[in-house]
């Protein structure tokens, strides 16, 4: 696997396998991987000839500094997991990278980001929606991959893509989940006994309801 951070150097390595036919899967995320993170990236070498894996850590989707500040990162360890699940190309850019000074563009989802999570988090999903339509713009993947986990994330990206003609397949791959039913997070080790005793009380309904 190689690692590149700039969005010319993506482009450059995938000039000859976008010219050969190939076809690119995009795996978007902020690192810190674990095993959903993982089912996303074979997934994407399931069903494609090149797999790209973004890792980035979206400043703009964060709404307390002091958030994206213990967000945990460690690339070293995230590039290891990565290329044994299969992936061809790691892209970790900066925040500059991504941001260039004087930056004022931003992708505003509309209704879907206004309620559940987006109520809770004013501008995560303008944050969101814009990191990966930059993304899809830098890659121009055939196909994206994101987990049901994250359902309106799913549905807020879905509209974009739509509403923006973007050529990209959204695919999606099953929640994975711990041992005691708790899905799979990277900021689940963030959580006391007793926030993952009433994080779980959702799969526990959720269970029920299917019983």
């Amino acid at each position: 696997m190689k690692t590149v951070r700039t969005a010319a150097e993506v482009r450059e390595a995938l000039r000859e396998p976008r010219e050969r036919g190939e076809r690119i899967g995009l795996v978007p995320t902020m690192g810190a991987f674990h095993h959903g993170h993982l089912a996303l990236m074979r997934a994407a070498r399931d069903s494609c000839d090149l797999v790209v894996v973004s890792l980035f850590v979206n400043p703009s989707q964060f709404n307390a500094a002091e958030d994206l500040e213990r967000y945990p990162q460690d690339e070293g360890t995230d590039a290891a997991a990565a290329t044994d699940a299969g992936a061809d190309l790691l892209f970790a850019p900066s925040a500059e990278e991504l941001y260039t000074p004087g930056f004022d563009t931003w992708v505003e989802p509309g209704d879907l980001a206004a309620v559940l999570e987006g109520a809770a988090r004013p501008g995560h999903f303008r944050g969101v929606a814009t990191v990966c339509t930059k993304l899809f713009s830098i890659v121009q993947p055939a196909v994206a991959f994101f987990g049901q986990k994250d359902a309106q994330q799913v549905a807020v990206i879905r509209r974009v893509v739509a509403d923006l003609d973007l050529p990209i397949e959204i695919a999606t791959v099953p929640t994975v989940r711990d041992a005691d039913g708790l899905a799979l997070s990277s900021r689940n080790r963030f959580l006391s006994a007793a926030e993952r005793t009433i994080a779980l009380a959702l799969p526990r309904a959720i269970e029920a309801g299917l019983a």
